[in-house]
């Protein structure tokens, strides 16, 4: 038996299975991220050596977007992205959510964007006008 097929009967350590699905770019980062929290399952912070199974629920928070996970796939050895991606799926609601995460954080940055310049009279007065039809 090869050692693939091995650790797919018995499982697969949570911080190997992130890198090889190419989720983190090392596996030492992988594990902080693990211990630091960032990786969940139902709730529940995880320890880097827990095995991980096929039909695992994992909660995957990475910068800005969180990630809901369903672990397809095991695999010790980091390949191809193509082949990486078929390691797991993301969910649909997961994926509307960050959908829409993602474009409020684009609006908000329009909403802040500061006028180069200082306003002149006329925009002076168009500020003044917005602020009391709001009141």
């Amino acid at each position: 038996m090869k050692k693939d097929e091995e650790s797919s009967a018995t499982g697969v350590r949570l911080d190997k299975w992130l890198w090889s699905a190419r989720l983190f770019k090392t596996r030492a980062i992988a594990k902080d991220a693990v211990e630091s929290g960032k990786v969940q399952c139902e709730g529940q912070k995880l320890k880097p050596g827990r095995l991980v199974a096929a039909g695992l629920l994992l909660t995957v928070r990475q910068g800005w977007d969180e990630k809901t996970l369903l672990v397809t796939g095991l695999s010790e050895q980091r390949r191809g992205a193509q082949e990486a991606s078929a390691l797991y799926a993301e969910t649909p609601e997961s994926i509307e959510k960050r959908q829409q995460l993602a474009e409020q954080r684009r609006l908000h940055a329009l909403l802040l964007l500061q006028p180069m310049a200082k306003p002149d009279k006329k925009d002076r007065r168009l500020r003044q006008q917005l602020k009391h039809q709001i009141d």
